[in-house]
């Protein structure tokens, strides 16, 4: 049995309802690629932060996955993203979203590079260097390309990463249907030195 998997940080409801919020402001400009029915919209439910695609694994791969994570992730305390702006990303050679992009901060990308490192060490390749930390909340229909347009909402919110989490991916008629099969938290004591506040919509 193959799984399709990927690692991500989960969101809270206050942040899913902002983002909802913002996938309906750009659904009401008429996006061109709507308007051709490129589009297919994410359920917010489904919102999280991408942080590293896997592919097909097996159920084995799950279990060293996950103890694994739990090895690279024992020092890791919980931080803040900021998300800031909305365009198409081009995510492989096959698929174009709409999303919400993340700074590009130390944190995020060190935390990113740990989740990859992982996945190498269980003997999965990640093929995807240029990879950007997303949320997804439309996917373009095949291999199908759009620009976005200065005109778009600006949309800016923190992000509290203080989990991460292996999703199985099942595709489904109406979209694909996302599946914790496990969490690792972020609990290492924060440095109180660093004047960083985390927040995050409850």
């Amino acid at each position: 049995m193959s799984i399709r998997s990927f690692f991500a940080i989960p969101l809270k409801l206050g942040s899913i309802r902002r983002l909802a919020d913002h996938a309906d402001s750009l659904g009401a400009l008429g996006l061109e690629a709507d308007r051709q029915d490129l589009l297919r919209w994410s359920d917010s439910d489904s919102y999280h932060l991408t942080l590293c695609f896997l592919g097909d694994i097996s159920l084995d791969q799950v279990a060293a996955l996950e103890q694994q994570a739990k090895d690279a992730l024992q020092g890791q305390g919980s931080f803040q993203v900021q998300l800031q702006g909305s365009d198409y990303l081009q995510v492989n050679s096959a698929l174009t979203v709409l999303a919400v992009l993340a700074q590009a901060d130390a944190e995020l990308l060190a935390l990113q590079q740990r989740m990859a490192q992982v996945v190498e060490r269980v003997g999965l390749c990640v093929d995807e260097p240029d990879f950007r930390p997303h949320i997804t909340l439309a996917r373009l229909k095949g291999d199908h390309r759009a620009d976005s347009d200065a005109s778009w909402p600006q949309f800016e919110m923190p992000l509290l990463a203080d989990s991460v989490v292996l999703f199985q991916s099942l595709p489904s008629e109406h979209g694909s249907i996302y599946t914790p099969l496990f969490e690792v938290p972020l609990t290492a004591p924060l440095h109180h030195d660093t004047g960083v506040e985390l927040t995050e919509q409850l």
